[in-house]
């Protein structure tokens, strides 16, 4: 991208204080964590569901399943451009299980729906719930995520961004514009 974010809406301690805030919430919804699993999209979404599975290890000493997930071939749009392909990683069986999908930031609901073919193709679970960190509306889908660290009024115009120091050398939440050409969606792993 190369140019300078109009707003930093999220720093590392706000991305902090809410991933801290979901995971008080998951377990309070599940009454607990028995019989819960995370599965994270890839590619933030997994690395936010590590830190989601890390904070609810330290608040009830219990370390619930991590799964990642990669939707790339039940994209939608998967013929007009070539995704990045990435692995998933599901090594628990997610029959039965109650499943917290974890994104970075929820847009149209496309990524959630192919997220949700995917896991359907695994098994049926007995729930899935949705995690996300920001909910930026203008959803063409009638996708409702359960767990929100940040509602961020956008326009079509505009890419949010999240930037992770595990791959990105920072966290942060970022508002861009979408410069002519370009299309709308995540960061690329390690930046521009």
């Amino acid at each position: 991208m190369g140019t300078k974010p109009k707003a930093v809406i999220m720093d590392e301690t706000a991305i902090n204080r809410a991933l801290t805030r979901i995971a008080h919430e998951i377990l309070e919804r599940n009454e607990g964590c028995d019989n819960l699993a995370l599965v994270g999209i890839v590619t933030r979404g997994d690395l936010l569901a590590k830190q989601l599975v890390d904070k609810i290890e330290e608040i009830e000493g219990v370390r619930v399943p991590l799964g990642s997930l990669d939707i790339s071939f039940y994209r939608d749009d998967f013929a007009t451009f070539a995704p990045e392909v990435h692995a998933s990683r599901i090594d628990f069986d997610v029959d039965g299980k109650r499943i917290v999908l974890v994104d970075d930031i929820l847009y149209t609901g496309r990524t959630i729906r192919a997220a949700l073919d995917a896991i359907m193709d695994l098994g049926r679970p007995s729930r899935v719930e949705l995690a996300v960190l920001v909910d930026r509306g203008h959803r063409e889908l009638p996708i409702c995520p359960d767990f929100v660290g940040k509602n961020v009024p956008s326009s079509h115009e505009e890419n949010v961004r999240l930037y992770l120091q595990e791959v990105d050398g920072r966290s942060t939440v970022e508002i861009f514009d979408v410069e002519p050409g370009a299309r709308v969606g995540s960061a690329p792993l390690g930046g521009e």
